[in-house]
């Protein structure tokens, strides 16, 4: 019996533009996965704030071009399988250990609907972008470039954009107070200093 399964189309069947833009997300999202990874396993310890909040606003960066664009539909109705999901509990359970004692903060839900405030993680947060990026470049390493931006597009409006911007406010944060908390005779110092050169 002759194999009725529609032909996938061809790489070169992909429009310019979006290849280039699977590239692009592709490439951010290999920048995020790296970083987060080495900040969660102790690497520069002393700055993983400011690279996470680097990291983060990069790949919101790809995220929103996702989001701005019109529909990406695959060709097929089911995902091709790609094999296993990424095993990503050691990734948060090291975040929970990095981020120990600044990764709950409180958010609301839908801002547009409002409601109670809800508790949330960073190393929840980090580790769904993860995920779901994860998963698009599978895909893309597979040579299937409309699944993977059907892939992150779809993840980024349902999940991973509002994750990524609500730990990208948490970090900024984060960041403000350790530059910005200091002691008031430390900072009466500083101002003298810097008005009297």
């Amino acid at each position: 019996m002759p194999d009725t399964t529609p032909a996938r189309p061809a790489a070169s069947a992909v429009p310019d533009d979006l290849r280039e833009l699977a590239d692009t997300v592709a490439e951010e999202g290999g920048h995020f996965l790296s970083t987060v990874t080495e900040v969660a396993a102790g690497a520069n310890p002393e700055v993983a704030i400011p690279l996470l909040l680097l990291a983060v606003s990069d790949v919101l960066g790809a995220g929103a071009r996702l989001g701005a664009m019109e529909d990406v539909v695959p060709v097929e109705r089911f995902e091709p399988d790609i094999g296993p999901d990424t095993d990503l509990d050691p990734l948060r359970a090291a975040l929970e250990n990095l981020l120990d004692g600044i990764d709950s903060y409180l958010e609301i839900a839908d801002p547009l609907l409002g409601g109670d405030p809800v508790t949330s993680t960073l190393s929840s947060d980090l580790v769904l972008v993860a995920g779901a990026l994860a998963q698009g470049l599978r895909h893309h390493e597979e040579g299937q470039v409309i699944e993977a931006l059907w892939w992150w597009q779809y993840s980024y409006l349902s999940n991973w954009g509002e994750r990524a911007s609500s730990a990208l406010r948490v970090l900024q944060t984060v960041l403000a107070h350790l530059r910005l908390d200091v002691d008031d005779d430390v900072a009466a110092e500083a101002e003298f200093q810097a008005l009297h050169p």
